[in-house]
């Protein structure tokens, strides 16, 4: 697992694979520096050509700060570039959750955050962690 730092200024629009740039990876509070793993763009890529469909990085790296503020656990993967929530165009939150576990059966987080009244859409978390960690909100 390798981690890299970025620039959003300078990398912002760097490709990080067919799929993916460094932008989508910055932190939402709007800092510069941008934290990503290299298995986590990789797990990325393998969900958006399993299903040919555009995935929406909602959040990924966060700073500490920003990471408080949207409630998010302090010890959260985001916080080291580990972890994205995402949607899958057209594809509900549990069939993607399926599919990231065949990819992480025994390893990895996948937390499933599926549509609910007065929430727009649903989400997955993907993260790349040793552990296996598995929760549904």
């Amino acid at each position: 697992m390798r981690i890299e730092s970025y620039s959003l200024a300078k990398d912002g629009e760097k490709k990080l694979s067919a799929n993916f740039r460094v932008r989508e990876f910055a932190c939402k509070d709007g800092s510069n520096t941008i934290f990503v793993c290299d298995e986590l763009v990789q797990l990325l890529q393998n969900i958006r050509d399993h299903f040919n469909r555009p995935v929406t990085i909602t959040s990924a790296y966060r700073t500490v700060t920003h990471n408080k503020k949207v409630g998010g656990s302090p010890k959260s993967q985001h916080l080291y570039g580990t972890a994205a929530d995402i949607q899958v165009k057209d594809t509900p939150p549990e069939f993607v959750a399926q599919y990231v576990e065949t990819l992480l059966p025994n390893t990895g987080g996948i937390g499933l955050y599926p549509k609910k009244s007065g929430r727009a859409k649903g989400w997955v978390h993907v993260d790349v962690r040793k552990a296996k960690a598995r929760w549904k909100m």
